[in-house]
């Protein structure tokens, strides 16, 4: 890692210790958030607590549901007249099955430089690095400029009913001032070919738009003819929603990153011009247009099927899920496509809905992002992007503050990154760990 001077303040050894023993200790701490309730984040909650406790603050526990706990506290600003800024992390994980891992995802061992386990990337080292940068200011009495209010929530790998949800509905006064915010899914190493490093900061997410589709038909046995088959009705309906091609809709956020990553690539675009193509442009960027293609249109992708309990018997119900994901200002045109596409006999509606989010990618927040990033890693290239997810900043938009990705990481060619959200053996190096601690004091004493 390039050596940096930093401005006083700057964190200590024992933060860069504390980044990973703090990722590897809540990763040991099984949070696991099956989608039905049964999670228990009290445990995560109260180790970070104590925590934030012994670096002077007063962290406040809150449950909408025993043993689903968030924790909130407060670091009071130098700059009374500066709006507050949120810095949020979710403390639940997605299942991991041990036998398909190197390592036991729960163990949070650390192996050869790197921590190993579920969460090290989504997202306990964000948790871990922003206990560390708390605490290193504890010890050196430095304060930021504006309030920041750090929020550890429940259940975002689920509804957020638990966790974010019901931190903005049932308890908005503890975010009282804030008007942006940071979280995952941004800031971290793409490395877009030979020589160029990129750290696409999120400044935007997809909305989410989960389906549940219902056919009804006639019930009776498999040997006779029945034109009124629930599971033919569904079947076809479901191959119409995935075999869809949604029409190109590029948001401001979009445009953005195609226009600076096209620049990095000596490509100039007029997105305007009659006739621009979009997917030729991306076949153009290399390794760089997988961070722009999720993101250039509405998405429905069929995931789950359900109908029947024996071969010769047609059952008159059949159900689907679909994962539909929208972009900022695509909602409308999303809900008249899939009228369109179920067809008679079909219906559907959201199990599970989302707003889209948009967020300023020339504020001096923005810009100051950058330049912390660029700042540790020098030659390196910050751009903006638009999540194909989402994260809690959606149930944090709210109460009107805009959400950005940036949980920076230094992450060596070869590391897919992206690839080990929800996904075997995720795991992240310690140098990694040690970049982000820099770069997030960097930002947020000055933000």
């Amino acid at each position: 890692m390039a050596e940096t001077t930093d401005p006083p303040g700057a964190v200590d050894g024992p933060a860069l210790d504390e980044s990973v023993t703090f990722t590897s200790e809540l990763i040991r701490i099984d949070t696991t958030n099956r989608g039905d309730g049964n999670c228990r984040e009290r445990p995560a909650a109260e180790y970070v607590a104590e925590r934030l406790a012994g670096a002077g603050l007063e962290p406040t526990l809150l449950e909408r549901t025993p043993g689903r706990t968030n924790v909130v506290a407060r670091i009071e600003g130098t700059d009374p007249s500066a709006d507050a800024l949120l810095v949020h992390g979710h403390l639940d994980v997605v299942p991991a099955e041990a036998a398909d891992w190197t390592v036991h995802p729960f163990s949070g061992e650390v192996r050869d430089g790197v921590v190993w386990g579920r969460g090290a990337v989504d997202m306990k080292n964000m948790d871990a690095m922003v206990l560390a940068v708390v605490r290193a200011w504890a010890r050196a009495g430095v304060r930021p400029r504006r309030d920041i209010v750090i929020a550890y929530t429940a259940d975002e790998e689920a509804s957020a009913e638990d966790g974010s949800g019901f931190l903005a509905d049932r308890h908005p006064e503890l975010f009282e001032g804030c008007t942006e915010g940071i979280s995952e899914s941004g800031a971290f190493t793409f490395h877009a070919g030979p020589g160029m490093s990129l750290y696409p900061i999120a400044a935007g997410e997809r909305g989410t738009g989960w389906l549940k589709l219902t056919a009804e038909g006639k019930a009776g046995h498999g040997s006779k003819v029945n034109r009124a088959n629930a599971v033919s009705a569904l079947a076809a309906a479901v191959a119409r929603i995935g075999e869809h091609e949604w029409p190109v809709r590029l948001t401001p956020t979009v445009r953005a990153a195609l226009t600076e990553i096209a620049a990095l690539h000596h490509i100039r675009v007029d997105l305007d011009a009659p006739g621009f193509d979009v997917d030729e442009l991306l076949g153009k960027l290399g390794a760089a247009a997988a961070l722009v293609e999720s993101t250039i249109r509405n998405s429905s992708n069929p995931t789950m099927l359900e109908a029947g309990y024996k071969v010769n018997v047609i059952p008159g119900r059949a159900t689907a899920l679909i994962d539909g994901r929208m972009v900022p200002g695509g909602e409308d045109e999303f809900i008249e496509t899939l009228d369109r596409l179920t067809g008679p006999g079909v219906d559907w509606e959201f199990h599970h809905r989302e707003v889209a989010l948009q967020a300023p990618v020339d504020s001096p927040t923005y810009a100051k992002m950058r330049a912390a990033v660029e700042l540790f890693d020098p030659g390196a290239h910050a751009v903006p992007y638009c999540m194909s997810g989402g994260t809690d900043a959606k149930q944090f938009s709210r109460l009107g503050i805009t959400g950005y990705g940036f949980s920076p990481l230094k992450l060596p060619v070869g590391f897919d990154y992206q690839a080990l959200f929800h996904g075997v053996d995720e795991r992240v190096p310690v140098d990694a760990l040690h970049f982000g601690v820099r770069v997030l004091d960097h930002f947020l004493r000055n933000a």
